[in-house]
């Protein structure tokens, strides 16, 4: 499909804590080296891509201190310091990196705070906008109380160093157990068209104003899933990607996309969708992919 000349307002907004960003942002993750880990392979082109993204009207950035470690909030802080005044930066604590390219959970209090003074310092920030606990009971979410760690973090909003607080890689009972606790503005998980597990929570959420950022929107696909996915695209002269970020688009208005990229071309593809309409037959399609 073209990509030229994308407004990606056309795709909508939404609530991210007090301020109102458009569903289409962009995901630092790509940034850092292979597994990321590391300087990246190209870093101009990385500034390039951060500066590219916010000419287009991005004004989400989603990132991590732990990506890197430090690395793509040090390109972050290169490229766009001092921000716009519209840009929200949503960054995660709760892991860290070992030397061998590890993830490894960093929950007790002592890291967390640690953690937000890192992200401070690497983002060149007084405040971080939002802060995402990611809990790392196992691979993916695993019921367990988050109410040690997320009290942490409240603590840390109380003294002014974070504005907002959402989490990451968790179950409806840790939602429903933060929100007892405190303002959770957004909830980030992998949710895709072959992985539909949170699609009762993405509807809560959406009911309560609360948003909901997936990510991974092309990951664990089958190949029968792949295939039935490139079929339509093949269709409608998109790319996978393209169909699979329209289909998040169209499931619920809470959802808020952070593809990432290290690639001007490939930023310019993710927000073309935008302009990609799904026709019904086309989403029931799709639909069948996950059920």
């Amino acid at each position: 499909m073209n990509d030229t000349k994308t407004d990606i307002r056309t795709a909508g907004a939404f609530k991210l804590g007090d301020r109102t960003v458009k569903r289409l942002g962009y995901g630092a993750m790509q940034l850092a080296g292979p597994g990321v880990f590391g300087p990246p392979k190209d870093h101009d082109q990385a500034l390039a891509v951060l500066r590219a993204a916010i000419d287009a009207g991005v004004d989400h950035i989603d990132t991590s201190d732990f990506y890197g470690p430090h690395v793509t909030n040090r390109l972050i802080k290169e490229a766009l310091h001092p921000y716009p005044d519209d840009l929200v930066v949503v960054t995660k604590l709760g892991a860290r990196r070992g030397d061998d390219k590890s993830w490894n959970p960093a929950n007790s209090a002592e890291e967390l705070t640690s953690a937000v003074h890192d992200n401070l310092t690497n983002l060149g920030l007084e405040a971080l906008d939002v802060v995402n606990l990611r809990i790392m009971f196992g691979h993916g979410p695993t019921e367990g109380s988050i109410e040690a760690q997320l009290r942490v973090l409240v603590g840390l909003k109380a003294q002014g160093l974070i504005k907002h607080i959402g989490l990451s890689n968790v179950t409806p009972a840790q939602v429903a157990e933060g929100r007892a606790i405190t303002d959770i503005v957004c909830v980030q998980n992998q949710y895709n068209l072959a992985h539909r597990g949170d699609d009762a929570l993405i509807d809560d959420l959406n009911a309560a104003g609360i948003a909901y950022v997936p990510f991974f929107p092309l990951g664990g696909f089958s190949p029968l899933q792949s295939t039935a996915l490139s079929d339509v695209a093949t269709r409608l002269s998109a790319t996978p990607m393209q169909v699979a970020l329209a289909w998040l688009l169209q499931r619920s208005p809470n959802i808020l996309l952070i593809p990432g990229t290290s690639s001007v071309g490939h930023l310019q593809e993710n927000l073309a969708v935008a302009d990609l309409h799904l026709p019904a037959d086309a989403v029931a399609e799709l639909d069948r992919i996950g059920a």
